[in-house]
């Protein structure tokens, strides 16, 4: 192992077996619902990059690791880690030059978890998985963390590791961990993929149906599973999550590049010494992010306030119809096939109603716990 490399090992190490990452804060850019919000994060006041400053591992002796919340549960705009820009802030997703929201897909509403990544993993797509038989996403690892808690976009949760799913997303494999907050009442309960089923039975299958059918209502087919949708227990997660770690040590330290013609991915950072993209505290580059300038959400603009919501009926074919959603209380529901399906929406707008006043420990300025 070359100095450089052998530096950084010894720099990960440190900061994984340093104290909790609790000291980490959000610095916010512009009102989310638009296209300037961003979310960055420091620690100690100096900005760092979710993607590469932020140990993955909290307690690596006790399997705690840490987790980046992107996307709070029972909300629909899609957040995510930017791994092309300068420390990785996360921003909403665009899609065809307008913020993604991901629509609800009976009878779940928005995300059914806490959805994030894993800091300092990177799905290599240059490798092919000897499994799936394709090759990584260009992403950080995804994460669902189940607890009770909903989190908020910034949060860095530490957590335990319970499975691990393969969804293929368009012919790239794209990993879906399964965690829970280290927190949360059921977490001493908690420890492989079958106590999920024995004290949470559904949510599994679930979690399946969900990541199948999410994109329907965009025009889209079904996402495919590797394993025929078997969710694999936390000793295969364990050993995934240390390929995507390693991958991203080759990425962060110039081993594998960072710019191709494929992709540009910004590997900033300021706290791996002896990296390519690593910058000392008061450099030009972080002077140019912006102050905190935390400010209520901005209305959702009109053109991306319609979501889909699908049915599926008895023939296992999807009935998509529009309805509008302004702070969780209008409805305009276009058509129904049958009694049952109205009973079944029914069912759904009032789980939606509990959902939607269920108190979301984020700053109520910066985000509405009644979202879309």
């Amino acid at each position: 192992m070359s100095t450089p490399i052998r530096r950084l090992t010894s720099l990960v190490r440190s900061f994984s077996s340093s104290a909790t990452m609790s000291q980490y804060t959000n610095r916010y850019i512009g009102p989310a619902n638009t296209l300037e919000h961003r979310v960055f994060f420091e620690q100690d006041g100096v900005p760092v990059s979710p993607f590469h400053d932020i140990p993955l591992f909290a307690d690596q002796n006790a399997g705690i690791l840490n987790m980046v919340v992107e996307v709070p549960r029972w909300t629909n705009a899609k957040m995510e880690i930017s791994k092309e820009e300068p420390l990785n802030p996360i921003k909403q997703d665009i899609k065809k030059g307008r913020l993604r929201y991901v629509r609800n897909c009976f009878p779940h509403h928005g995300y059914i978890w806490n959805y994030g990544a894993f800091p300092q993993t990177w799905e290599d797509p240059t490798v092919a998985h000897a499994e799936t038989k394709a090759k990584g996403d260009n992403d950080p690892l995804d994460v669902c963390e189940i607890g009770e808690q909903v989190g908020y976009p910034g949060q860095v949760k530490q957590v335990k590791v319970l499975g691990i799913m393969a969804l293929l997303d368009e012919g790239e494999t794209d990993w879906k961990v399964i965690v829970v907050d280290v927190h949360d009442p059921l977490a001493p309960k908690l420890n492989d993929i079958e106590d999920v089923e024995r004290h949470l039975p559904g949510l599994i299958r679930a979690t399946n149906e969900w990541f199948r059918i999410y994109k329907i209502p965009d025009g889209k087919p079904e996402n495919v599973f590797a394993f025929s949708g078997e969710a694999k227990n936390k000793k295969y997660a364990t050993e995934i999550i240390h390929e995507c770690h390693e991958a991203w040590r080759r990425l962060v330290s110039g081993e594998s590049p960072a710019k191709t013609p494929s992709y540009d991915l910004s590997i900033l950072n300021t706290t791996l010494e002896g990296t390519p993209g690593h910058v000392r505290p008061g450099d030009q580059v972080l002077r140019t992010i912006p102050p905190d300038s935390r400010q209520p959400p901005a209305p959702i603009d009109s053109s991306s306030e319609y979501m889909a919501l699908s049915l599926q009926d008895s023939a296992e074919h999807y009935v998509t119809f529009d309805f509008q959603s302004q702070n969780g209380s209008t409805f305009l529901l276009q058509r129904f096939d049958c009694i049952l399906d109205i009973l079944k929406t029914l069912g759904f707008l009032f789980m939606s109603g509990l959902e939607s006043r269920t108190q979301i420990k984020y700053p109520s300025e910066v985000y509405s716990s009644e979202g879309a």
